[in-house]
């Protein structure tokens, strides 16, 4: 069985070296809206395969990141990315350029990730991250399988790479909440405890 949470956020990128003029070439943005999808072939104490209100504490904190914040490519000009972090105080730095196809690719790898490291409490059982999809406007989107986020062939995202500003980190209830998750820290989600 599938089960599907949608999250949205506004996000301002540059996308370089796509074909068309605007994207590559100037700040522009969207209203995104994310869906993730899990999947497993059991259920719960509850009779759900993974309980909804699981996914508000740290997946929804970590979707909330990219909201109202600019995304940079660590392979742009240098002074682009110092002016964007002088006059931004919400930023994320990527690994990867901020397209709609890496923007699914790094959500699936931090979500994975989360969920992996997540205690489950109430008998969930072999739930996994099925796909991401990342709406970058009504009428597109890129869907991101685990094969896509950790192909070798799109580029390896290490989560070392990707750097949240100060002012996007102060929004956790945990300031080190990134760091702990890097360094393979489980933990119970605080929502079903």
């Amino acid at each position: 069985m599938i089960i599907r949470k949608l999250f949205k956020f506004e996000n301002v990128h540059i996308v370089r070296g796509c074909s068309t003029v605007r994207c590559r070439s100037s700040l522009h943005g969207h209203s995104y809206k994310i869906e993730l999808l899990f999947e497993s072939n059991f259920l719960d104490n509850a009779q759900m395969v993974y309980d909804f209100g699981l996914m508000k504490q740290n997946m929804k904190a970590f979707i909330d990141c990219f909201d109202h914040a600019v995304t940079i490519w660590d392979k742009d000009e240098l002074e682009y990315i110092e002016d964007m972090k002088k006059y931004s105080d919400r930023w994320v730095q990527l690994p990867v350029s901020p397209s709609a196809e890496q923007f699914s690719r790094v959500i699936f790898v931090m979500i994975d990730r989360i969920l992996k490291l997540t205690e489950t409490v109430n008998g969930e059982r072999e739930v996994k991250l099925n796909s991401i999809i990342v709406h970058e406007t009504d009428t597109g989107y890129a869907q991101c399988f685990a094969e896509d986020a950790y192909s070798e062939n799109m580029g390896i995202i290490n989560l070392d790479d990707i750097i949240f500003s100060n002012e996007i980190r102060n929004d956790w209830n945990d300031f080190e909440l990134w760091e702990k998750i890097k360094r393979g820290e489980s933990f119970i989600n605080p929502l079903s405890v």
